[in-house]
């Protein structure tokens, strides 16, 4: 999938709902007149119950004016907003649906969960706006694609959209002030793998009716795939900081042996550490500048990211990791100069497991791009043991979607990486760090860099305040001496006390 398709998908029903009066406005969607009886147990069943049974592939069957529509086609279908979930009750939350069409063909059944009751929401052409492709017949039953949720996040009489369920197991979501950028995902299965990635879909939704004063909903949701089924259970809570509590089970039909937990997909293109061969106004182009990891041994670590000129994949081995993220660090629109996507506006996503999550690694996959439209980084969560066949296995975390990296961060940060040519052939580092912890840096007082390699040589290692930021500078020169691949690691210090995070890097010609 195009990430900036999947975006602009999404745009195309961007329509902001004012609060209304509850008597101007009514929901249209014709009402199912049974129900069946919900509790937390339900969707654990039926995807326990659905595990024992062969796979089978979602219906993706749709009458003719729908099939193969262009990406400008279906733009033009748009939910007609009066029509929310919700619109008139006076209640925090509203829903509104995506038609199926273009990439979003797998038909996704939705429900409303209210005093314990399922009733299945029922699909009516009246919801949407066609535009110039033909509707459907009046009692088709197409199902949904996805959905969004609303909730006033920016100001108090209007519905903001802030999250969005839409293709496979994606879904996304904004804090107050942000645009949409970086994806998560419910389950990654053999990403990078040669052999092929397979990906999971979530069949169903039930969304519960929330409270009049609540500040938070539940969405819970069915995976289906060839290896596995899943039930998970969403609790978000929007605002400031955009927060999805997820708590997934799976129950595998198959073993496998590269399950991603936790996967987060961003887009990085450009900054001005890898700038080879760009031809652009504009400094950086990027959703994420950085992968950062706190591990299970109290470190902190940064790794900037490439775009590589071939695939390339890390590994940081970890025990019961304390959270990994995707980071846009650079803030301010000086770092972009782009009016159209304001990257600095881009979501940060930070992953809290729940629990001890046991031996495993953080895997992140950089994949080379020419273009800003498509998600070329993926980080996740990939336990040591494979999950066995016929078992049940649940990784309970947090989600963090916020602007701050702060996270009580209690060491200074690498806030931009830039690399060039230095003399003699060698890679000029130039890194900046900043943060309170600087404070404790004195030039004359063992304050020192640590810069190292595994391969090639390091040079000219200089660190210095920087006056200009009111951090310090840290540079030095790689000498690659013809290798392909080097590993470098950078820290800096106070006599044997960490000043700083660890920053990494992957260098490549």
């Amino acid at each position: 999938m195009r990430r900036r398709d999947l975006l602009l998908a999404g745009a195309a029903f961007a329509f902001g709902n004012v609060l209304e009066d509850p008597q101007s406005v009514a929901y249209a969607a014709a009402p199912d007149t049974t129900s069946a009886p919900f509790s937390s147990q339900t969707v654990r069943q039926l995807a326990r119950e659905l595990a024992q049974k062969p796979y089978h592939p979602p219906d993706a069957a749709l009458p003719p004016e729908l099939k193969d529509l262009t990406y400008d086609q279906y733009r033009t279908i748009r939910f007609l907003s009066e029509h929310a979930l919700w619109r008139g009750d006076r209640l925090p939350f509203q829903a509104e649906f995506f038609h199926r069409g273009f990439y979003y063909v797998d038909r996704v059944e939705i429900f409303e969960v209210d005093q314990g009751q399922a009733r299945r929401i029922l699909y009516s052409p009246i919801m949407f706006s066609f535009g110039e492709v033909k509707p459907p017949t009046a009692n088709s039953d197409l199902g949904f694609a996805g959905f969004r949720l609303r909730y006033p996040i920016n100001r108090p009489d209007y519905y903001d959209e802030f999250a969005v369920f839409l293709g496979a197991t994606y879904f996304r979501a904004i804090a107050k002030g942000q645009g949409y950028g970086l994806s998560a995902r419910g389950l990654a299965i053999n990403t990078a793998d040669p052999k092929g990635e397979e990906f999971p879909i979530f069949t169903s939704f039930w969304i519960e009716r929330p409270q009049p004063n609540a500040n938070s909903i539940v969405v819970h949701a069915l995976l289906d795939s060839p290896s596995t089924t899943g039930a998970y259970r969403f609790t978000i809570r929007p605002g400031q900081e955009t927060i999805f509590d997820i708590e997934p089970v799976l129950y595998t039909r198959t073993e496998i042996s590269q399950a991603g937990i936790a996967p987060l997909t961003s887009m990085f293109l450009f900054d001005a550490n890898d700038r080879a061969n760009v031809d652009d106004y504009r400094s950086a182009v990027h959703d994420s500048d950085g992968l950062a990891v706190h591990n299970g041994r109290d470190e902190h670590l940064w790794r900037q990211l490439t775009n590589p000129i071939d695939l390339q994949v890390s590994s940081f081995a970890d025990t019961n990791p304390r959270g990994f993220g995707l980071i846009q660090r650079q803030r301010d629109f000086r770092a972009y100069e782009d009016l159209e996507s304001h990257y600095e506006r881009r979501p940060t996503l930070w992953v809290e497991p729940i629990g001890d999550w046991g031996e495993g690694d953080i895997r992140l996959v950089e994949i080379p791009t020419k273009e800003e439209v498509h998600d070329n980084i993926v980080a996740l969560w990939l336990p040591r043991v494979p999950l066995v066949a016929k078992g049940e296995h649940s990784f309970n975390y947090r989600l963090h979607w916020k602007s701050d990296d702060t996270r009580g961060y209690p060491l200074a940060r690498f806030a931009k990486t830039r690399v060039g040519s230095g003399p003699q052939g060698s890679r000029l580092f130039v890194l900046d760090l900043t943060g309170e912890k600087l404070k404790e840096a004195t030039p004359s007082e063992g304050v020192r860099a640590q810069v190292s390699a595994n391969k090639g040589r390091i040079d000219n290692v200089v660190s210095q305040p920087n006056s200009e930021t009111g951090g310090w500078r840290l540079s030095f020169q790689l000498l690659p001496e013809k290798e392909l691949l080097v590993e470098l690691r950078a820290q800096l210090m106070h006599n044997d006390e960490a000043l700083s995070e660890v920053w990494l890097y992957r260098w490549t010609p």
